[in-house]
């Protein structure tokens, strides 16, 4: 395959499956139901960080999650209800104390920005060549000073040279485009075009089999390999392909053996 059909192929898939039908069985649901834009932020935070495992556990303990905040994130943060919680699960290996971490950092931020969006333009995000890692690297300062100067990892990588950084592009893609589809697109401090690939394990296969990606590790350089690849084709959203590279992938299509025409 070329590239003109391979961008043939991904056009047509990533059209296909950015779709309002995509929301109801992915985590990108819950920043949507929120009006508030600071809900929306933390929402969309909160949800990508357990993004990890069988979606269908994703989204049942994202409702947990929301349930304990009464569905008022911003609310919820801003009155610090999450220092009563007792030690409890939220998602897999991610705990209440993990939890706890992360919002004393958020409330940290918004206790001088109006949101996110605001705490991102005024840490240079969008003028960095990498901005998912200076943002993360920036939350990951607040995070720490609100926790007596404790990192955690489950929150946000701690290895910002190597890490792939897979829950906060993904987070960033659900803030950023706005195609007005799925995406919600209500950040301004970092472009489109600026965005980076959310690299998952079906995104890998995909972008393999098509050889839109050679390196071995999921890491921060096989993120920029794929993203150029992707840029490429589409320079102003690269990561739109993310629907069709994700979706095939969840799929087990041999993308490579499609056939004419799709």
């Amino acid at each position: 395959m070329d590239k003109s059909e391979i961008k043939e192929l991904l056009d047509y898939h990533a059209a296909r499956i950015n779709s309002p039908e995509f929301i109801d069985d992915d985590p990108v649901q819950f920043p949507r139901m929120f009006t508030d834009r600071r809900d929306v932020e933390i929402a969309a935070l909160l949800s990508a960080t357990i993004a990890w495992g069988k979606r269908s556990m994703i989204i049942r303990d994202a409702q947990r999650m929301f349930a304990l905040m009464d569905m008022q994130p911003y609310a919820y943060v801003m009155e610090q209800g999450y220092e009563e919680l007792p030690h409890m699960n939220i998602h897999r290996t991610f705990f209440s104390e993990n939890l706890q971490h992360w919002l004393r950092g958020l409330r940290s931020v918004y206790s001088e920005y109006p949101s996110l969006d605001d705490f991102a333009l005024s840490v240079g995000a969008g003028h960095s060549e990498y901005p998912a890692v200076r943002l993360a690297e920036a939350l990951n300062e607040r995070l720490s000073i609100a926790n007596g100067g404790r990192g955690d990892s489950r929150c946000l990588p701690l290895n910002l040279n190597t890490t792939a950084l897979k829950r906060l592009n993904m987070a960033l893609r659900w803030l950023v485009r706005r195609d007005g589809i799925v995406d919600l697109g209500i950040w301004s401090s970092i472009r489109e075009e600026q965005l980076r690939i959310p690299l998952d394990v079906h995104v890998i296969r995909t972008a393999t089999q098509l050889g839109l990606l050679r390196r071995k590790s999921a890491d921060r350089r096989a993120v920029e390999e794929l993203t150029e690849e992707l840029r490429a084709m589409r320079p102003h959203d690269p990561v739109f392909y993310d629907y069709a590279l994700f979706g095939l992938g969840v799929a087990g299509d041999k993308v490579i053996d499609e056939p004419a025409g799709f």
